[in-house]
């Protein structure tokens, strides 16, 4: 049997804002882990020319109830104007994909 999750992927300038976009996500219940994928170049158009960057990639592993969430910390929370937002699910094991759930729950305030 699997479950369902989210995978997200964006791009990072440093390790400074990778660290902080993970670390903040976590502590928010709105990631159960992020993977960094690390150092990658990038060739991209913008704003009429191309460019060059080595960025880190970074994979967030979400539940289906805390997507959207996750998606709009990461573009309010992310330090390019446009960032890339890539967004996936897939089928996990069951067992991972309780874990998922179960840690990107939403807290209850008491």
């Amino acid at each position: 049997m699997s479950l369902p999750v989210v995978l997200m992927l964006t791009t990072v300038p440093d390790a400074s804002s990778a660290e902080k976009l993970a670390q903040d996500a976590l502590e928010l219940r709105l990631a159960a882990c992020v993977t960094e994928l690390g150092k990658v170049r990038s060739r991209y158009r913008w704003k009429g020319a191309v460019e060059t960057a080595e960025e880190i990639q970074l994979l967030f592993k979400t539940s289906a109830a805390r997507s959207l969430e996750l998606e709009r910390f990461i573009a309010a929370n992310h330090p390019y104007e446009t960032p890339e937002l890539l967004t996936w699910q897939a089928d996990a094991s069951n067992a991972y994909g309780q874990w998922v759930g179960a840690e990107t729950h939403r807290p209850t305030h008491v």
